[in-house]
């Protein structure tokens, strides 16, 4: 599986940290389809199937933890 260049994950868990703040303080049709498209990348950038896991795929990845997928994969 490819992986996605670390500063596209960084840019993606930032803007997804950036548009939960605001949908927040102010939810609105605009804010959510834009999580939504945020959180869509993050998962096919990660090869996850939901925002939860594609969040934790991601910040593992940028902090170099391996997950398990991946150890099977390279085993």
């Amino acid at each position: 599986m490819l992986k996605p260049h670390p500063a596209a994950l960084h840019s993606l868990l930032e803007m997804h940290t950036s548009l939960r703040d605001l949908q927040a303080r102010h939810d609105s049709a605009e804010v959510r389809r834009r999580l939504d498209d945020v959180s869509y990348t993050l998962c096919v950038s990660t090869g996850t199937r939901t925002p939860e896991a594609a969040l934790a795929a991601a910040r593992a990845q940028l902090t170099g933890v391996v997950s398990q997928d991946d150890a099977r994969l390279s085993a």
